[in-house]
């Protein structure tokens, strides 16, 4: 069971409070980490204002941020992830883009 999870898609999504802008980035990355993972994702949501130190020590400086953890390299991207191509590429290109 540990090296399934080992092998799996790793995200973190940092969001603001339970507002339309947070609501919209959980639906949107959900939705694409379903269409393109399936069950090989796992995805931790982290509420900034609920866990403020978490943000401060993961440097989180803007919501919503999703960060991809593993596999290698790292991938942020900061604001609408309402844009599955534009966030699909940014994953699979493997570097970090503000996306308006």
């Amino acid at each position: 069971m540990q090296n399934a999870r080992n092998d799996m898609y790793k995200f973190k999504l940092y969001i603001a409070g339970e507002t339309p802008v947070s609501v919209n980035a959980i639906n949107s990355l959900k939705g694409l980490l379903e269409d393109e993972f399936k069950d090989q994702y796992l995805l931790e949501i982290i509420d900034v204002i609920k866990n403020p130190e978490v943000a401060e020590s993961d440097k989180i400086y803007a919501t919503p941020t999703m960060v991809k953890n593993h596999p290698p390299p790292v991938v942020r991207i900061i604001g609408d992830l309402s844009n599955r191509e534009k966030v699909w590429l940014v994953v699979l290109e493997g570097y970090s883009k503000v996306l308006h």
